[in-house]
């Protein structure tokens, strides 16, 4: 993909830059709620331990199975078409989890949000690619973090606006975003009904061989391979850090609950930069390395050493969590056509997202069978190693296309 030719931002696409931004902020909105005001929830809707699994393992459950759903979507509907209908369900989702009656509603509510959130996941990288073909580095960057401020505001405002307000207010105010992100998008459909847009020729749909067999495609398999990498060490981190740090580093509740909440903080500034490196570096696979690297020595520290720097441990494991806007980028930057980046998208999210639901059972079951949290830590190493590989099979510039067409 080139970028040569760089034109202003707001060059014919300010209605499109805030359609973008405005997605990246509600894509996080209906995993982030529930937690926090489970407890008010429940207070209403009886819903057992069981229910609370089900409700915490829906999020990577829906964000592989929409991952492998949106290229179908984004192929009748178009890219547009398939953002609106991602905002549609968001919307509804949750309205529909503000008004529940019982826990099959909740639950039914959470699983229209969620798959909402899956397929604009899926297609919001090709969509700036479209839109944004010259700086596509920078506008993932921007929504990366973005998505990270859709993760931390509703979190954060729930609970006290709940004790004011009640949990359902809180469920159905994000329904309000998500229409409001619905208006660009609209406005863009609109105008491509009344003028093509000048680079239709170069969104037309490659043979299908080309978007159907990325098995087949090593960049495909690297791209995934890394972005499973972040999903499972990241849901683990989420499941099970504060549990590791309360019972090998001595640390009380609300110093784990603080170190969790750093994971997420340290990998803001990552989300950042990491994307604007992967535009500018000859060889990503150094990038790749670097992410690699802190996954591994935060858990060799919290092997080695749990007790004594603790807070580095953390700030390393948070640290490696910019394989995953170094992912996104590369599935821009690695495929030649639209539709090409469609496909690779919710092929490398469906596969990802996938493993990570298991990653945090996979933790559970190592600790309940050894007793203890050197053989969890243990995977979780072995898994953050597995992603050497594609930093080498990374390093050279090939496109997903051109390999599948040999």
């Amino acid at each position: 993909m080139s970028e040569q030719r760089r034109l202003p931002l707001w060059a014919g696409r300010t209605v499109a830059l805030l359609g973008i931004v405005l997605v990246a902020f509600t894509l996080r909105q209906a995993v982030a709620t529930i937690s926090p005001i489970l407890g008010d929830i429940r207070v209403d809707i009886p819903i057992s331990n069981i229910g609370v699994g089900l409700l915490g393992t829906l999020p990577p459950i829906l964000l592989a199975v929409s991952g492998f759903i949106a290229p179908r979507v984004a192929r009748g509907l178009g890219p547009d078409g398939g953002i609106v209908l991602a905002l549609l369900l968001m919307a509804l989702g949750h309205l529909v989890r503000a008004f529940a009656p019982g826990f099959a509603v909740l639950l039914l509510g959470s699983v229209l949000a969620l798959a909402g959130t899956g397929i604009g996941n899926v297609l919001l990288p090709p969509i700036v690619r479209r839109y944004f073909p010259d700086r596509v580095a920078l506008l993932t960057a921007v929504y990366v973090c973005i998505v990270g401020m859709g993760t931390a505001v509703p979190a954060a405002v729930a609970a006290p606006v709940a004790a004011q307000l009640g949990w359902r207010f809180v469920l159905g105010i994000w329904s309000v975003t998500s229409v409001v992100a619905l208006v660009p998008w609209l406005v863009v459909i609109a105008r491509e009904r009344r003028q093509r847009l000048s680079d239709a020729a170069a969104v037309e749909s490659p043979p299908a061989a080309l978007v159907t067999r990325l098995w087949r495609s090593r960049v495909a398999l690297s791209i995934t391979v890394v972005f499973s990498t972040s999903t499972i060490c990241t849901y683990a981190a989420f499941a099970w850090l504060p549990e590791i740090l309360g019972d090998i580093a001595g640390s009380t509740p609300t110093e784990a609950g603080v170190l969790l909440a750093i994971t997420g903080l340290i990998s803001v500034p990552g989300a950042f930069i990491a994307p604007l490196l992967v535009a500018r570096l000859r060889n990503v696979g150094w990038l790749i390395a670097a992410g690699v690297a802190s996954f591994v020595f935060g858990y060799l520290g919290l092997l080695l050493a749990p007790a004594t720097l603790t807070l580095l441990w953390v700030l390393l494991i948070g640290s490696g969590s910019i394989l995953f806007p170094i992912c996104l980028v590369l599935i821009n930057v690695r495929t030649r056509t639209h539709d090409g980046t469609v496909a690779l998208s919710g092929f490398a999210q469906g596969v990802a997202y996938a493993l990570g639901a298991l990653g945090p059972l996979l933790v559970g079951l190592l600790h309940d069978m050894s007793g203890g949290w050197t053989l969890p830590l243990l995977f979780l190493l072995a898994v953050a190693l597995v992603a050497t590989i594609p930093a080498i099979t990374l390093a050279r510039p090939a496109f997903v296309e051109d390999e599948l067409a040999r």
